[in-house]
């Protein structure tokens, strides 16, 4: 793409409030006309970078330019830029056509000029018959509506849209979609959206950004993301998904649900450990021994209105997600197939708890502002170390008496039979763990690690 097509780039962008790092190292371009979508879980991070694009906040580090210039220290009223709140703000004491017309009044437009473009942004909202409306009368959608005239009838360059749906219900939201997209199409402008709606971010989007804990996780289209997930997080927070371990056994073929499978991947090595993600609209039955890959028993049949949502055990004790157009009888037995071009293969990101430490004493280790007991066998006080904890090897408590450190349960995903936790420490730090407890999140927990779980090795060799 050429460079003189990006309206907007963020290099190196990070901000923080007080010891809390909200933006980690944002780098991001937005093509002239693209909608592109900020997509993530509440306090992600997606709407302080929305903010400083506005020019609302200033980030600690990094730059945005627009139009290939530096926006640092420009005020929000000085950037071509209009923004839509999820409150819409709108003036009570002002009907609909001097809501609409507020912006250009400052301005000093004309005022045949204001009449020509309030009347053709009443149109393009559909909302013609409305000028003399007072707001406080019309329904959420309606004033969704006004609040984007009132934008774009200053004719800004970017269109900024801080989940402007948010406030209305869900048929009222989805026909807003489709109009959000046909003004996108219409006035031929970049529209920069967050939402945390998956589906939303699926139907209106060019582009979306996923961002997880202030940091980007992937770029792509719709079919990208849904289709192509980075990590477990995106495959899990963009649709159904069965995320599961996997073993690379070599280019092409994988192994899970301790089944092996043809797969259209390369190039991760060999008995490498993986993820694997399959969608349940790609898992199939059939009736052909020769085609069946494994067995399951259906353990429930739910109709979502345009498929059938089933839950199997398969023979191998996994449990898995399978969408299909036909029911299957709880308690009957099925056989499954999965086409290679379905099953999608994943780096793991981590594969054991692992973090600097050190030596405090015989048997005695720090690591996450905590000192607990290990074999430092081989090693010095005062010696820097690596602290490696195995995920099943950490247990969590629902009290702290005997717990080693506290937390908070911050994301939960399920691999088919075993829970994968992700819990925040109150030092801030991330400690990973499988269970097969039921834990939901926001769960204060204690935290215990055995010494005999604890496996030291030197800080040098550790990251070599």
């Amino acid at each position: 793409m050429a460079k003189d097509d990006r309206i907007i780039s963020i290099d190196h962008l990070s901000k923080s409030f007080g010891d809390k790092k909200v933006l980690d190292d944002i780098n991001l371009y937005v093509r002239r006309g693209e909608f592109l979508t900020l997509l993530g879980p509440s306090g992600c991070g997606k709407t302080t970078l929305l903010r400083m694009i506005a020019g609302f906040l200033q980030p600690d580090e990094g730059v945005i330019t627009l139009d290939g210039k530096d926006i640092a220290g420009l005020p929000p009223h000085m950037r071509p830029l209009n923004t839509v709140f999820q409150r819409y703000a709108l003036f009570p004491h002002l009907d609909v056509y001097d809501n609409i017309a507020f912006g250009l009044k400052l301005k000093k437009t004309p005022e045949d000029e204001i009449d020509k473009r309030v009347r053709r942004v009443l149109k393009l909202v559909a909302m013609s018959d409305y000028e003399d409306r007072d707001v406080e009368t019309l329904s959420g959608g309606q004033q969704q509506r006004i609040a984007i005239a009132r934008a774009i009838v200053n004719q800004p360059k970017v269109l900024l849209l801080d989940e402007p749906l948010a406030a209305l219900d869900l048929k009222m939201r989805k026909d807003m979609q489709i109009e959000l997209k046909e003004m996108h199409k219409k006035l031929g402008i970049t529209f920069i959206y967050v939402t945390h709606d998956q589906e939303e971010a699926l139907t209106l989007s060019d582009t979306i950004v996923v961002i997880n804990e202030g940091k980007i996780q992937q770029i792509g289209s719709p079919i990208d993301i849904y289709n192509e997930p980075v990590n477990a997080f995106v495959a899990d927070f963009i649709g159904e998904s069965n995320i599961l371990k996997g073993r690379m056994l070599r280019d092409r073929r994988v192994a899970f649900i301790k089944h092996e499978f043809d797969c259209v991947d390369e190039g991760f090595g060999e008995d490498v450990p993986v993820d694997v993600v399959v969608r349940p609209e790609d898992i199939y039955f059939t009736t052909d021994p020769a085609k069946c890959q494994f067995t399951a028993k259906v353990n429930s049949c739910t109709f979502k209105g345009v498929h059938y949502e089933m839950w199997v055990d398969t023979d191998t004790g996994y449990e898995l997600m399978i969408q299909d157009y036909d029911p299957y009888p709880v308690g009957s037995e099925v056989m499954l197939y999965i086409d290679p071009d379905d099953i999608q293969v994943m780096k793991k990101e981590r594969t054991a708890n692992s973090y600097p430490a050190k030596v405090t004493g015989e048997g005695k280790v720090e690591f996450l502002d905590t000192e607990f007991e290990c074999d430092t066998e081989g090693f010095a006080e005062g010696d820097e170390v690596i602290a490696t904890i195995r995920f099943e090897k950490v247990d969590l408590l629902d009290h702290e008496e005997e717990a080693d450190l506290t937390g908070n349960v911050v994301f939960i995903l399920y691999m088919g039979n075993h829970y994968h936790l992700t819990v925040k420490t109150e030092a801030g730090e991330n400690i990973w763990v499988d269970t097969n407890d039921i834990w939901d999140k926001g769960d204060f927990v204690g935290i215990k690690i055995l010494p005999k779980d604890i496996k030291l090795s030197k800080a040098t060799a550790a990251n070599e």
